[in-house]
């Protein structure tokens, strides 16, 4: 299919020429977008390469929190005592398929472990796990740099072209 239009699952095609505009999130709406969903994926390093897991999350009080499992690679996540955590990336979004509108959300900052007993019990009880596989505690993101967009319909009435004399 061309980029006029989207083959769909009917064998219908959609137009998709609808006019869309990006515009820039700033940190507190970004934030608040990714605390409307619960699936994002975490961007972390593994054995001196990039790696990526789709993870469940909350947020609270602006950081990211994700559960983490004994043998599961978010696991590796810890940092010395001396820094501030290991440094992640966290990748959110809700797009549309169909017209290709919607927001997508980065955030990269500091990943630690989550040290209160209390606060882990209680994110056991609010990260639903996808699998039935015990949680071993949680992580928590501090975000440093949030960046994220909207893809929205552009609104602009198209500008005629300029005419001569007549």
């Amino acid at each position: 299919m061309d980029q006029n239009g989207t083959l769909q699952a009917d064998g219908q095609v959609r137009d998709a020429t609808t006019a869309r505009r990006m515009r820039e999130l700033d940190r507190d709406e970004a934030l608040r977008l990714v605390a409307t969903v619960s699936l994002g994926r975490i961007v972390f390093t593994q054995h001196a390469l990039p790696a990526v897991r789709p993870v469940n999350h909350l947020v609270e009080d602006g950081e990211i929190i994700v559960r983490i499992h004994d043998d599961g690679a978010l696991a590796s996540l810890v940092a010395p005592a001396d820094v501030p955590g290991v440094v992640v990336a966290y990748e959110t979004d809700a797009i549309d398929p169909d017209t290709h509108l919607g927001w997508s959300v980065v955030i990269t900052g500091y990943a630690s472990p989550v040290a209160d007993a209390d606060e882990v019990d209680r994110y056991a009880v609010l990260l639903r796990p996808w699998v039935d596989h015990p949680m071993a505690g949680a992580l928590r993101i501090r975000p440093d740099i949030v960046t994220g967009f909207r893809l929205e319909t552009d609104r602009t009435p198209p500008v005629s072209a300029a005419r001569g004399p007549s």
